[in-house]
């Protein structure tokens, strides 16, 4: 594939298409990337929850004008691949690509080839500076950090886009419309495990600002969800929204989820946390 003279080629996992890899994705026409974590297979115990699933993620990459993608399936075998085999069979020939990647990107059997490596063999190779947000470097794991405490604006930032997850539309049981909220409700997508921790968000649905409840509705017992659920009650109008893909775009948590011990008091919460979302501009 990479045979024509001085092709620009960025390597990395790149979870999250965040800031730092952003700049490696903009100086190349071509990305070599795997569409499953490595650590899924070389440690699946120590795999991290991914920001992205592997189609949002080439989407995105491809977002950044590359225009070619190789998404290479990560398999056992696949981890044995000495760095020579790896770099002849994705770079071509020493000086047939330019290779851009992160300063800490590592390839082939055990993780021993890096930008070094590429450069003793021939290979042209141009390293990225480190990103920064708030005077640290911005990385995945970085990322998913504040997505787990629930700072998805601290997330945005470093991402330059929130933190989303899709969902199918389904009937739900009438309860919003009985207390006075109606929700579109929304049955949270399998292709990633979500980070976000459960709770009420200032979000966006279909791109029109929505407070959303993310997770089991525990107030209601019994008739309770089994699996977290994203609850949607429109500011503004409700606009029109397709039966499957659905995106919320979290934009503010306010606050965790909770049982509440009746309903006229998850009606005043619920109040309260629509006034947060009205009288805060939205940033996105």
């Amino acid at each position: 594939m990479c045979d024509s003279a001085q092709r620009s080629i960025a390597v990395g996992f790149f979870d999250g298409v965040h800031l730092g890899h952003q700049a490696v994705l903009r100086a190349a026409d071509v990305a070599v990337t795997f569409k499953n974590h490595p650590l899924s297979v070389i440690a699946p115990e120590k795999a991290p929850k991914l920001i992205m699933s592997a189609d949002e993620r080439l989407e995105a990459i491809r977002s950044f004008g590359v225009k070619e993608v190789l998404a290479i399936d990560f398999t056992p075998d696949f981890a044995k691949c000495p760095c020579e085999e790896f770099a002849h069979r994705y770079f071509g020939s020493p000086g047939s690509a330019r290779i851009f990647s992160g300063g800490d990107w590592r390839f082939g059997k055990g993780a021993q080839g890096d930008a070094d490596w590429l450069l003793s063999h021939g290979w042209k190779v141009s390293t990225s500076s480190y990103e920064l947000y708030e005077g640290e470097r911005i990385s995945s794991s970085r990322i998913r950090k504040a997505l787990e405490k629930g700072d998805v604006v601290s997330a945005a930032n470093m991402l330059s886009r929130p933190y989303a997850l899709t969902g199918d539309v389904f009937k739900g049981k009438g309860r919003g419309v009985q207390i006075g909220f109606p929700t579109v409700n929304l049955a949270v997508s399998k292709d990633k495990e979500p980070i976000i921790p459960l709770g009420v968000y200032d979000a966006l649905v279909c791109n029109e600002r929505a407070i959303v409840n993310f997770g089991f509705a525990p107030t209601f017992s019994s008739q309770a969800w089994a699996e977290p659920v994203i609850e949607a009650h429109f500011l503004g109008e409700v606009p029109e929204i397709p039966e499957r893909g659905v995106k919320t775009e979290f934009l503010r948590f306010i606050r965790p989820e909770k049982k509440f011990s009746s309903i006229d008091d998850l009606k005043e919460q619920i109040l309260i946390d629509k006034a947060s979302c009205l009288n805060t501009p939205m940033k996105r």
